[in-house]
């Protein structure tokens, strides 16, 4: 004897419509000029971004903006600063730092999003917890919108990844726009050619 759990299911299985395929990506246009693009975007978010500089006028400008006595994180190759982060086992550990300096993997011009892997912050709450964010992309690396990145990552990949579009802001203070509420003060992106 069947129970009425039973001839349901049995009924939704007799009744079940076929596989459809998955609807194509829609294509997104964007203009040419992704650099323009990009700074636009993200002086929108509160952000800045500058491109024709290297390694080296950034070296410059985290000397001479920055004080010998304020932290200075670099995971980036070829900039150096004055914290270690190799030793660092509790992220409240990072709660001083001033600049932290990251390499991003893909730039996204329709919002100036930047994806950073694990990998390449070590800590999940290292872009969060700094007062400025200093983030290197490369040009060949910025594409014109989400859907395009989503294609290059593998978010089932395990660890983690954030994406970060310019500093913390927020609008909950009298509906007036206040940027490093509760993160970054600053953020500036190079476009790295």
């Amino acid at each position: 004897m069947n129970s009425s759990k039973e001839a349901i299911i049995a009924a939704i299985k007799k009744n079940k419509p076929g596989k459809l395929p998955l609807p194509e990506h829609p294509e997104f246009p964007y203009e040419s000029n992704l650099i323009e693009q990009f700074q636009a975007s993200i002086k929108l978010n509160g952000g800045l971004a500058k491109s024709g500089e290297g390694k080296e006028q950034i070296q410059q400008y985290l000397d001479g903006k920055f004080t010998a006595d304020q932290q200075i994180l670099s995971l980036v190759e070829g900039i150096s600063g004055n914290f270690e982060i190799e030793n660092v086992k509790d992220p409240h550990e990072l709660e001083h730092i001033e600049v932290a300096v990251l390499e991003g993997d893909w730039g996204v011009v329709e919002n100036a999003a930047i994806w950073l892997p694990e990998e390449k912050i070590i800590h999940r709450a290292l872009p969060f917890i700094a007062q400025h964010l200093i983030v290197l992309v490369k040009v060949e690396n910025l594409l014109g919108n989400m859907h395009e990145v989503y294609q290059k990552i593998n978010v089932a990949d395990p660890g983690y990844g954030v994406f970060v579009a310019g500093p913390s802001k927020t609008a909950d203070f009298e509906q007036s726009l206040i940027i490093g509420a509760h993160g970054p003060r600053s953020m500036v992106v190079y476009l790295m050619e």
